[in-house]
């Protein structure tokens, strides 16, 4: 009974980064419209969608103020990283196949290529680079100076696009929904339809969805947060209600999870909808490139800012090995993940099926490290072996 109010809250959550999400998309969309695939998806889409994962990261270092508040911006950024790899291209391959679109999609080898090893390169570094006993602010400097670069070659190398009329973008977006009531925008959260309303999209209206989206989504990332702390607390207090149990398990468990899960909703509501069009190069990308922007700027930019105003944070040894595990954890997954896309030229089934057994078994990993189990022990102990190889800075 201790964790119902809190899982509950995870739940409302999800909901209203879901339809906030949608009102997201659909600004992105008509901003991003000159862009080239794959460049938008892995640009304006992914740091768009990836917002969440920034306002978890900071709320849980700036809310909590210590070294559990940075393991719960590891856990959301890493799990959503995760989450990202598999989840969402999986849920794309199978939305594709299911809903009669195509009978498998073909994503750009460049377009693999260079997201896939800008990926693992930034996640290299990550392990490296976040391995001392204690942060400075030069370390998320680094991390933003790392997505900085990834973003410049990104628009250096762009194709010239295809330019979409704004009047078709807007036409586009509204997708019959001159026909819902006021009433049942309010009631279904539907944000486009309460400030675009019948008019055409333009650039004006287009960014005030974005922005209003976006503050939906940072007050629901804040009650997230204090939703996962609540869980992992022994016991915790709700003003009026009284004491409640928790799990009494380690803050990052509860992120790499829950908040990730979360966070991660704009990404996989925009990716699918680049998959129903046929945009499988900006679906794809979007995921990759969101974890970029996940690893480098949403974890970089909080801890940067966090030690400028409080100074370096002194990291323990469990939180020191929790984190050196995940870090090579997504790592590995990530690699194999990339395999996975690039072993055909076409994605069916098969490696959509292939994507969520990953995913369920890396969930099992984190409940039976969170439960003590033996093996996942075992595992953990092999993780932080493999990442005292690349320990430089320590």
């Amino acid at each position: 009974m201790g964790v119902v109010i809190p899982i509950i809250l995870v739940i409302v959550c999800c909901l209203i980064i879901w339809r906030a999400s949608d009102g997201f998309a659909a600004a992105s969309d008509f901003i991003g419209r000159n862009l080239s695939e794959g460049v938008r998806g892995a640009t304006i889409n992914a740091i768009g969608s990836s917002l969440p994962e920034v306002f978890t990261s900071l709320f849980f270092l700036f809310y909590l103020k210590d070294v559990d508040g940075f393991s719960g911006g590891i856990g959301t950024t890493a799990g959503s990283a995760i989450f990202n790899s598999m989840i969402i291209p999986a849920f794309v391959i199978l939305v594709v196949i299911f809903t009669g679109v195509a009978r498998n999609i073909t994503v750009s080898r460049k377009v693999l290529r260079r997201d896939g090893f800008s990926l693992i390169i930034a996640e290299l570094i990550f392990i490296m680079l976040i391995s001392g006993s204690v942060l400075y602010w030069w370390h998320g400097f680094i991390l933003m100076v790392i997505y900085v670069i990834y973003l410049i070659y990104m628009f250096v190398t762009m194709k010239k696009p295809n330019i979409i009329h704004p009047h078709h973008v807007g036409d586009m977006k509204l997708h019959g929904e001159e026909e819902t009531t006021l009433w049942n925008a309010i009631t279904t959260f539907d944000l486009e339809r309460l400030i675009i309303g019948k008019r055409e999209m333009n650039t004006w209206n287009a960014w005030l969805l974005l922005s209003i989206a976006t503050f939906w989504i940072a007050f629901v990332c804040l009650v997230l947060v204090q939703a996962c702390e609540w869980i992992g607390s022994d016991v915790y207090t709700i003003p009026y209600l009284g004491e409640f149990q928790g799990l009494n398990i380690p803050i990052m468990f509860v992120a790499v999870i829950l908040a990730s899960a979360a966070s991660s909703v704009p990404d996989t509501i925009i990716s699918m909808n680049d998959a129903r069009k046929g945009n499988y190069d900006d679906a794809i990308s979007n995921a990759l490139g969101s974890n970029i922007f996940d690893i480098c700027f949403a974890m970089g930019f909080p801890l940067f800012l966090y030690t400028l105003i409080y100074g370096p944070i002194q990291m323990h040894d469990e939180i020191i090995d929790l984190s050196s595990e995940l870090r090579m954890l997504l790592l590995l997954l990530t690699v194999l993940a990339f395999l996975v896309y690039v072993f055909r030229k076409v994605i069916k089934e098969m490696q959509a099926y292939l994507l969520l057994g990953i995913y369920f078994i890396f969930t099992l990993y984190v409940v039976g490290r969170g439960a003590e189990n033996e093996f996942a022990e075992q595992i953990a102990e092999t993780l932080r072996h493999m990442v005292s190889y690349l320990n430089i800075f320590q």
